[in-house]
């Protein structure tokens, strides 16, 4: 079993930044995918960014260059980097770790709980 631990939200002001943090324990195979995802108030779940074990990453178009993904694989740990924040950013934000089925990205092996990130304007 898997466990995602988020931390480092937070409320800011437009244009400011935040790092988001997620630590990864348990059992899960070394070529993991992990998956940054959001829920804004009022809406669905939407996938964010993916980093692959060989750091290839994907973006939704949104916040392409504004947000990176990256891991630290001696520490379990993946970050995803939001730069230029906008207060349409502001959701729960989620990590999870799962696997590429063809170019879609399924979480299939768990979630964080939640971290929430609120940007002001």
């Amino acid at each position: 079993q898997v466990q995602l631990v988020e931390s480092g939200g937070g409320l800011v002001q437009a244009g400011e930044s935040l790092r988001l943090s997620c630590g990864i324990s348990g059992r899960f195979p070394a070529t993991y995918v992990a998956g940054w995802y959001r829920q804004p108030p009022g809406k669905q779940r939407e996938l964010v960014a993916t980093i692959s074990s060989d750091e290839r990453t994907r973006y939704m178009s949104s916040v392409k260059g504004r947000f990176t993904a990256s891991r630290d694989h001696a520490k379990n740990t993946v970050y995803l980097q939001m730069n230029s924040l906008k207060p349409e950013d502001t959701a729960v934000y989620y990590c999870s770790l799962g696997t590429f089925i063809g170019a879609n990205y399924d979480p299939n092996y768990g979630w964080g709980q939640g971290t929430q990130v609120t940007v002001s304007s």
